[in-house]
């Protein structure tokens, strides 16, 4: 399995977490969702780069942002936001294409993230 191959495994297996997470917890399994997708660069323009194909994928992408490390160095980082439910098949095709899309630029994918959505009242 090649580096690409073992991050989207990795990804798919921490996905079928986080929808289990959030399900087990009671969050509406029905509702719309607001997946923010992670990126981050030392390289600024090449974060750029990957910002504009993220956003041709169809993403809604933020403005990037300037961080501190712990070692006092810089780095960059966006999110891409998508709506939708908490389809494990539909993340795990959008995580294997924005992996793709970041290794293609030489900048990390931080995985995606969520928040809980309080079930409706019947």
């Amino acid at each position: 399995m090649n580096n690409i191959e073992q991050l989207i495994a990795d990804q798919q297996m921490e996905t079928r977490e986080i929808v289990n997470a959030l399900l087990a917890d009671g969050s509406d399994p029905n509702a719309t969702y607001d997946i923010e997708h992670h990126f981050a660069c030392e390289d600024f323009d090449a974060l750029e780069k990957a910002a504009v194909d993220v956003f041709k994928a169809g993403f809604a992408v933020d403005d990037a942002e300037e961080l501190e490390l712990e070692d006092g160095s810089i780095a960059y980082c966006f999110s891409a936001m998508a709506q939708h439910g908490l389809e494990i098949e539909r993340l795990d095709d959008d995580c294997q294409g924005l992996i793709q899309l970041a290794s293609k630029h030489k900048v990390l994918y931080d995985g995606w993230g969520t928040h809980f959505v309080e079930a409706a009242q019947e």
